[in-house]
């Protein structure tokens, strides 16, 4: 199986492209990194092979199994699909042909596939897929008899309550919401709320171990006009926000923002370790790659997935990741990618954290 070593030296090159310096001392330093061993790669496990319209892999989510379920999310008139990854013998067969424009998948407490579908001729809805049958049925679609922008990604916390961001990134059917927001549905899935606006367009989110903080990725490129007449709008923030919650896991404080990536593409999807930290899918075209920040904000680790200093459109990107996923069990020290088109992992030092197993 080819490799991408995109190694802890490939890490010092890529940092001196953007300013960094690469000195010795620095990399003994990061020999000794707590997140990454020496000499770590990613790994590729999958290629696109299917003839689909552009688009890009998204979503992965380990399953009950330890199989790896994840998107290819096609523009225009495809529908995408959704595939699975066999760890053991490594081999990636496709699971639903006709995927709704799924983008962000994840697994609930009693091991049923959700997925955010999205807009562009999708479902534009939360569904609940059947493993055994390959049937699904559509949980949620809209908000005080709203339908969704596009639900894009999702989390489930200890209670089992699905938090899932709807944004608006592409497609041509009105908008019925004013808000690109965040919400949550219950458990039993009776009940839909909204949990913030206070985010100009939200893309992946996460929870803290602890469940006391959401993080949210305000990843604004212009995009979507709520009306046709309405003027373009500009492309704005960038960020990795924390939101305070409280017991009953709503927002109770004010947001804490803990990367700006300024002028450059920022987060995609993210997921946790058991320490707390964030794995974050960076989308700059000067830096693309894996960010693990801590709590506080403070890079702890970075893993390069393509060459720095991208320009021209997208269809010219390459090494471009979407997401990110920690495997379970023995891979529970892995950590899943989707960049560009294909499917990627890396083993690291620390162990991904699963929030919706914690408290069964």
């Amino acid at each position: 199986m080819r490799k991408l070593f995109f190694s802890l030296t490939s890490l010092a090159v890529a940092l001196a492209g953007v300013g960094h310096s690469a000195r010795g001392a620095e990399a003994d330093e990061r020999a000794e990194n707590p997140i990454l061993p020496p000499g770590a790669a990613l790994e590729l496990l999958h290629t696109r092979v299917e003839k689909l319209n552009s688009g890009l892999t998204e979503g992965p989510a380990v399953a009950p199994d330890g199989f790896i379920y994840f998107t290819d999310l096609a523009f225009g008139k495809d529908n995408g699909m959704i595939l699975h990854f066999d760890p053991r013998t490594r081999k990636t067969t496709i699971f639903a042909r006709n995927a709704g424009k799924s983008n962000g998948l994840a697994f609930d407490r009693a091991g049923n596939l959700l997925s955010c579908d999205g807009a562009d001729g999708g479902k534009r809805c939360i569904r609940r897929w059947n493993l055994q049958t390959g049937q699904s049925e559509v949980i949620v679609d809209r908000y005080q008899g709203k339908r969704f922008n596009s639900p894009n990604d999702l989390c489930l916390d200890g209670k089992g309550r699905l938090y899932f961001t709807d944004p608006r990134y592409s497609g041509s059917e009105p908008r019925e919401l004013v808000h690109e927001a965040v919400y949550r549905l219950e458990a039993d899935g009776s009940t839909v709320i909204e949990i913030t606006h206070e985010v100009e367009k939200p893309n992946g989110v996460a929870l803290s171990p602890d469940q006391r903080t959401l993080y949210i990725a305000d990843h604004n490129n212009g995009g979507n006009r709520l009306s046709p007449s309405d003027p373009e709008p500009k492309r704005g923030a960038m960020k990795i926000h924390a939101f305070p919650l409280d017991a009953e896991g709503r927002v109770n404080g004010p947001r804490r923002t803990l990367y700006d990536f300024g002028k450059e593409n920022g987060s995609d999807g993210m997921r946790v370790d058991t320490l707390g930290n964030l794995y974050v899918a960076a989308r700059s075209l000067a830096r693309p790659g894996i960010l693990v920040i801590s709590p506080a904000g403070k890079e702890q680790a970075f893993i390069p997935t393509g060459p720095v200093n991208q320009t021209g459109l997208f269809a010219d990107w390459k090494g471009i990741p979407s997401n990110v996923e920690f495997g379970i069990g023995a891979e529970a020290s892995t950590l899943y990618v989707t960049i560009d088109q294909g499917l990627h992992r890396i083993r690291l030092k620390t162990t991904g954290f699963h929030q919706q197993k914690a408290e069964k």
